[in-house]
Order: structure tokens, then C-alpha cells, then sequence
């Protein structure tokens, strides 16, 4: 019976990752992109795609410019559909 050919985790294609956080590019720029899980989102924050609340224990990503160093200032937490809906819609008017 033929095998079939898997690729080696060496051949499969990696994302482009700069320490902990992936880099994605979209219409909006050029981003880094940290995925936070359930287990580490310890606070609260707002999602600036849907102006609603990311709740402690919720898995959300947290992205930021690329040219940019990822300082407080500049890091946003979003709810993960929100982040990858944002090319269709986007931010959300503050309330």
C-alpha cells in the first residue's frame, strides 16, 4: 500500500514571528499579532472592533503596529472574530 507524503515539521510553513507575537499584514498595514489565552487574560479590556468587553478568561489576540515597539500605548486587545473581520467593517464608534 503507497504512503503518503507528509511534509517534515522542518518543510511546513511557519509563520513570520518576531519573539512571541506573528506578524500579518492586511489593507490596514502591517501588524504584530499575540495570541492570549483563556488561561492568561487576567483583566479587562475593550474590543475596539465592537466597542464591547473582553472579559477575564476570554481568548482574545492583542495587536499593534509593526513599526512599532508594541509599548502600552500602542497594543489593542481584540476578540479574535473582531480582529479577523476587521478588513469587512471597521472600529467600532466608542460609547
Amino acid at each position: 500500500m503507497p504512503r503518503r507524503h507528509r511534509r517534515s515539521r522542518d518543510e511546513r510553513p511557519r509563520p513570520a514571528v518576531s519573539g512571541w507575537a506573528r506578524s500579518e499584514s492586511g489593507e490596514d498595514g502591517d501588524w504584530l499579532v499575540r495570541t492570549v489565552p483563556g488561561a492568561q487574560a487576567t483583566k479587562m479590556y475593550r474590543c475596539p472592533g465592537c466597542d464591547h468587553e473582553i472579559r477575564p478568561g476570554v481568548p482574545h489576540v492583542v495587536a499593534w503596529p509593526a513599526d512599532e515597539t508594541g509599548s502600552v500605548t500602542d497594543r489593542r486587545h481584540w476578540h479574535n472574530g473582531c480582529w479577523q473581520a476587521r478588513g469587512r467593517r471597521g472600529p467600532a464608534r466608542p460609547r
